[in-house]
């Protein structure tokens, strides 16, 4: 988190000349479940502490714009309570129930980090966090749709259930992206990425995605996922979620030019970063 806001500070001065931003950053992790960790290295796992959180808030800069935190750990209601007013709360990597679910939205929590991925499923009689979500409409939902961690049908229901409003596009990936099939590192702990898929050792637990954001949004749409609502998704609601819709999401007049032109298939035929071209 400490080099992260180093260099973010390192970009503030040069934002009018396009150079990359960091725009907030994401606290995924170590509030989580034992029984969700999911890849999080069970040793790093912490129960919801304040004072934790305030001095990485303060290192941060205030850059620190999304904690993640599972519901039914000791604390996490009253950490939820005290700090939603200062960043997004995403309920995630938990094993909570639906009531605890309805508690933590109550609190304050509201966004759900890759719904479905990490926490119990939608079941007719147990719905969980995803019911609690679905049901609370000032609640956003994080969705990887990269054909792997969620079912295409699923996401079609999803946004059936949640409406495009609603919907983060997520893509989840790791360093790994881009590379060669192989071993690779994450966190401490071996990842295995073959398949499209990046698993951990035991060849069971998602580590997470190989593909990144426009391929997520350019799967979505092939899945059925109208145009416009795949690209709403990936742009104007992480910005809202993120606090910088009033920079970027969307081209608008005072905010950053960064934008990608594509053809009728999606196809990137230019990116631009504050309003200048990145060479391809």
């Amino acid at each position: 988190l400490k080099t992260a806001y180093e260099n973010a500070a390192s970009y503030r001065d040069e934002r009018a000349e396009g150079s990359a931003r960091i725009l907030g950053i994401n606290m995924e992790g170590p509030y989580f479940s034992r029984e969700k960790k999911g890849a999080q290295a069970e040793e790093h796992l912490m129960l919801p502490d304040y004072d934790m959180f305030e001095r990485l808030y303060q290192a941060s800069g205030g850059l620190l714009k999304i904690v993640c935190i599972a519901p039914e750990l000791p604390g996490a209601l009253e950490l939820i309570e005290k700090v939603k007013d200062r960043c997004t709360v995403s309920i995630a990597h938990t094993a909570a129930d639906y009531d605890t679910a309805k508690r933590a939205i109550a609190a304050g929590a509201t966004q759900v980090t890759h719904l479905y991925n990490a926490m119990p499923p939608f079941l007719h009689r147990a719905p969980g966090v995803v019911g609690a979500a679905a049901e609370s409409v000032q609640v956003l939902a994080e969705l990887i749709c990269d054909g792997v961690h969620v079912h295409e049908s699923v996401i079609r229901a999803t946004f059936a259930m949640f409406s495009s409003r609603r919907i983060i596009l997520v893509s989840d990936s790791l360093s790994c992206l881009g590379m060669p099939e192989g071993e690779y590192e994450s966190g401490g702990q071996k990842i295995v990425m073959r398949n499209g898929a990046a698993m951990l050792a035991d060849g069971v637990t998602f580590a997470g995605s190989t593909t990144d954001l426009f391929q997520c949004m350019r799967r979505a749409v092939s899945f059925g996922i109208r145009p416009e609502d795949a690209v709403r998704a990936a742009t104007a609601n992480p910005a809202r979620a993120l606090g910088a819709d009033d920079k970027v999401g969307s081209i608008a007049l005072g905010k950053f030019a960064d934008f990608v032109v594509c053809d009728k298939d999606f196809n990137i035929k230019q990116c631009y970063i504050g309003g200048k071209p990145v060479v391809r």
